[in-house]
């Protein structure tokens, strides 16, 4: 097959990362694959493509300088004479600005499109009312609209009415995740990590983790508390943290281009979020043993954790419950082996990547043979 991929950019980020994982594969196995990072200032590759991966920027594509509304056609343009002179079998698009360019650059080509979602679009807090509005009368137009999780596909359903096709395709585990070593549990009295990773935004709850990390820390003097991730929360976390004189228990490293390995040096791992789309930094840390605490929050950490199962799963926003869970994987180093191993044993197996691509391939199927 000739697949082309859309995304946004390629900087540091769940779809990135997905997007790359994907080309990657598919080009591997034999299909022409190209990927186009719509950004218009292009950028850089944060993560290592393949070198069957044809690399298309629109912003070359463009080239322009204009500014402003027009510069935003003009790159409309210069994609849909990308998608017809490339002539795929089918359009892959990640993410709603892109899916609405995608949508309206390919009316009237009849190429297959396929339009996935990234985040949790329900509880989203981060796409504003004119792409929403647009979502729900541009996507019925597609050819199939995708989710991260269950738990997403009816809310969902029922906010963009007249979506001709809904599926749930989950993120893939990167290839070198299956068989990579699992954490192993150090001995006693020597110093542990508490794990946290993503955005510092405050959906993240990272304030609220600290909080509840410095209310436990006196009983747990062989454990640190490491959060890696930049963003715009840095300030007043660094600050909180000087507030309660944690700064040798507490660290924020900043961004890590080496995420599996950082994950690798943990003894366990904690999700505070409000919201997620699909939290691949919960799967990567599950596959790679390490025993997690999740708040159940929309959405994602309760499929990936079979209803808390494979993990602590803590009823969304609760401090006391997070707090109790946290005392108690902290304290219980059985049970940080137990659910260590049968983590990674499930998701290896639910979301390997061949069996995410064999989910892909029924989908490209079937848009072909509904055009």
């Amino acid at each position: 097959m000739k697949i082309l991929m859309l995304v946004s950019s390629m900087h540091a980020g769940g779809a990135e990362r997905v997007a790359a994982t994907l080309v990657n594969a598919w080009s591997e196995r034999g299909d022409s694959v190209i990927l186009t990072p719509t950004y218009s200032s292009k950028g850089t590759c944060f993560y290592p493509l393949s070198d069957k991966v044809e690399l298309a920027w629109l912003a070359d594509l463009a080239g322009t300088r204009v500014s402003g509304p027009m510069a935003a056609f003009k790159r409309l343009q210069a994609l849909r004479k990308h998608i017809r002179d490339s002539k795929p079998d089918v359009v892959v698009s990640f993410l709603t600005n892109v899916n609405v360019a995608a949508i309206l650059a390919t009316r009237g080509l009849r190429v297959p499109l396929i339009v996935c979602e990234r985040t949790n679009p329900v509880a989203e807090t981060t796409t504003g009312s004119v792409w929403r509005r647009l979502r729900r009368i541009l996507y019925p137009r597609a050819d199939m609209v995708t989710v991260q999780a269950e738990d997403t596909a009816g809310p969902f359903a029922r906010q963009v009415p007249g979506i001709k096709r809904l599926a749930v395709i989950p993120n893939p585990l990167p290839a070198p995740l299956l068989d990579a070593p699992l954490v192993q549990q150090i001995q006693d009295g020597e110093p542990r990590t508490l794990l946290a990773m993503g955005r510092l935004v405050p959906d993240k709850q990272f304030s609220l983790l600290i909080d509840i990390f410095a209310q436990i820390a006196p009983e747990f003097p062989d454990w640190n508390l490491r959060i890696w991730g930049e963003g715009p929360e840095r300030a007043a976390l660094e600050q909180q943290v000087a507030r309660l004189r944690l700064q040798s228990r507490i660290s924020l490293p900043g961004r890590t281009e080496t995420p599996w390995e950082e994950l690798a040096r943990g003894q366990a791992f904690v999700l505070s979020s409000l919201v997620e789309g699909f939290p691949n930094v919960l799967l990567e840390a599950m596959s790679l043993g390490l025993p997690c605490v999740a708040f159940d929050c929309p959405s994602g950490p309760r499929e990936m954790t079979r209803d808390g199962q494979d993990a602590l799963l803590v009823p969304a926003g609760d401090r006391v419950a997070m707090t109790d869970a946290l005392h108690r994987l902290m304290g219980d180093a059985a049970l940080r082996q137990q659910l260590g191993a049968r983590g990674a044993a499930a998701v290896r197996h639910r979301y390997a990547l061949s069996s995410v691509l064999a989910e892909w391939d029924e989908l490209f199927e079937a848009v072909r043979e509904g055009r």
